[in-house]
């Protein structure tokens, strides 16, 4: 699979980022807020540069997990501080403080939001989004959404949340993969009354040009450290479930999201060993220890033309695992969305079994998904 390249950018589709001549008028004479990362790039300057070099006054940067430039790697601590090139204060969303408060946003106007996610319910930008949309409502600031294509929009799949297990990696009942742009998804949060005390935040969703479900989109940057090519970006959400599992992901490799394995294990004669690595992955699970297991690469591909999550790698190192009881750790109900997934691989559930037990919530949720499209549609 070919690498993440800035220059592979120049495709039919549009960013909402690129529509300036929608967005600008909106931004004169106001004092801004901009929640922002490293894939928050117009060409090949970031937004927050942009906006500055263009004369328009952003008091505060809003950072999510793996920090404003990407620097961080998942989990690690991000604090708050002051960006180097532009000297504009940056408030931390990850940690403690996951959403922003009267002083964070104090003097600000309006808000934009402009992130780049890959579609998948834990992937906690979504998140960050539905906090963001609330204190936007709740200090009465509207928001602006520079939409960005879903890499991972053509198909729905994967057990839908249980609200009794929400979490940062989801916050509401929609599947796995859920089939919306940021945008559309924000669309959502606002019309089904999702957002905290049923509040309305004063959207508007700036669109992609030329864009619908059914693209294969290659996006231009890495959306985060341990997602560096789109064949992790398609494998994702089939194999995050591993973070709630004693099986390493590859987390410390060359190639996170593609190896899986464990110490001591026979079934597969592939091997690796993880190592730190800064800013991408520090202390990863088995570090410096030899684990056994499988290379996905290439798989990716194949997830995207069967339009489906792949349940047969937990399914097969499940059945590897040499001590049944410890191979799941308590989030991998958070991630699952309920205990469901976790007591019907323990109880030798067929992949198409379970799958079967997610249609009926599916179905619901579709019928709520299609009131919020803003593109057309993928044809299932």
């Amino acid at each position: 699979m070919a690498h993440f390249s800035v220059a592979k950018e120049k495709v039919s589709i549009v960013p909402g980022v690129y529509q300036t001549a929608q967005y600008f008028p909106l931004l004169k004479g106001k004092n801004l807020g901009i929640v922002a990362n490293h894939t928050s790039m117009i060409g090949r300057m970031h937004l927050v540069d942009s906006l500055k070099s263009s004369g328009f006054n952003i008091l505060r940067v809003f950072a999510p997990e793996h920090g404003f430039r990407g620097e961080k790697g998942a989990g690690e601590k991000i604090d708050n501080s002051i960006d180097q090139r532009t000297g504009i204060p940056i408030v931390s969303l990850y940690g403690k403080h996951l959403r922003p408060d009267a002083k964070d946003l104090a003097g600000i106007d309006l808000l934009i939001f402009d992130i780049q996610d890959v579609g998948v319910r834990f992937y906690t930008y979504i998140s960050t989004l539905q906090y963001v949309m609330e204190a936007c409502a709740e200090f009465k600031i509207p928001l602006i959404i520079l939409d960005r294509p879903n890499p991972n929009s053509y198909f729905i799949d994967g057990p839908v949340l249980d609200k009794k297990y929400s979490s940062f990696v989801g916050l509401q009942s929609v599947p796995v993969v859920y089939g919306l742009t940021i945008g559309e998804y924000a669309g959502m949060l606002n019309g089904e009354g999702w957002l905290r005390k049923k509040v309305k935040c004063n959207l508007q969703v700036i669109k992609i040009k030329e864009y619908y479900h059914n693209n294969k989109y290659i996006l231009p940057i890495a959306p985060s450290p341990n997602l560096p090519d789109m064949d992790a970006v398609y494998l994702y959400p089939s194999i995050c479930f591993f973070e709630g599992t004693s099986v390493s992901l590859g987390r410390g490799t060359t190639k996170p999201f593609r190896y899986i394995g464990f110490p001591d294990t026979l079934s597969e004669g592939f091997s690796f060993i993880p190592k730190s690595i800064p800013g991408v992955a520090v202390s990863p699970p088995y570090q410096d220890t030899l684990c056994k297991g499988m290379d996905l690469s290439g798989e990716g591909i194949k997830v995207t033309l069967e339009r489906s999550i792949q349940l047969k790698w937990l399914i097969k190192m499940y059945a590897d695992y040499p001590d049944k009881k410890k191979f799941f750790n308590n989030f991998f109900d958070k991630l699952a969305g309920s205990d469901q997934l976790r007591r019907q691989i323990i109880e030798n559930k067929s992949e198409i079994e379970i799958k079967k037990t997610w249609q009926e919530s599916i179905d619901s949720y579709m019928q709520i998904r299609k009131k919020y499209l803003l593109y057309y549609d993928f044809k299932q």
